[in-house]
């Protein structure tokens, strides 16, 4: 860990580096994991200070279903249990089809909802309705189940394809949730 901390410097960078334009060798696998949670574990610890969580999620790589810390001299495995941000805030302005939504990471990063960084809702008999909000470079940040309430409180029916379906409209894009018939016998 001490040589991926060297190569990254202080953290006192302007922006995000450049990771997808290093292809530094695999060097292994560290034992560090994101928790599904959004807390970061180091050799079973947690990683107590926000500045090395944000400085590691600023070099955080993916490459199919795998996760990587990357610099430009090496490129280490971590674990990832679910998605590797939080969505910890969130703020809504305007209405149906005109409506913007940000949310804010528990790393600090703001995220507005549009084309670049839309919105997917995953289901399961389990945990219910999952929404996440893209990041950035196949990075996903799960929306805590708070923001999950409110998220869906801002819901609406609409015709989709032939099918009446339970989604949220945000910037001009509708977000489907699930078919209106399963929102509406609850």
């Amino acid at each position: 860990m001490d040589r991926l901390l060297g190569a990254l410097g202080n953290g006192k960078t302007r922006g995000l580096p450049p990771v997808e334009r290093w292809n530094p060798p695999f060097c292994g696998d560290l034992d560090m994991r994101i928790a599904s949670d959004g807390t970061w574990f180091y050799l079973g610890t947690p990683i107590g200070r926000p500045a090395l969580v944000k400085l590691f999620s600023s070099v955080l790589w993916r490459e199919g279903g795998d996760y990587f810390l990357v610099t430009p001299v090496e490129k280490v495995g971590i674990k990832v249990e679910d998605a590797p941000f939080q969505a910890v805030e969130m703020a809504v302005s305007g209405e149906g089809d005109g409506r913007s939504i940000a949310f804010r990471t528990q790393v600090d990063e703001v995220v507005n909802v549009d084309g670049e960084h839309p919105i997917r809702f995953e289901r399961s008999s389990s945990a219910g309705v999952k929404p996440y909000v893209h990041v950035r470079r196949d990075l996903w940040a799960r929306v805590t189940r708070a923001l999950t309430y409110d998220l869906l409180a801002l819901g609406e029916v609409r015709e989709v394809d032939g099918a009446r379906q339970f989604g949220v409209a945000v910037a001009r894009a509708f977000y489907v949730v699930a078919p209106a018939s399963e929102i509406e016998g609850l």
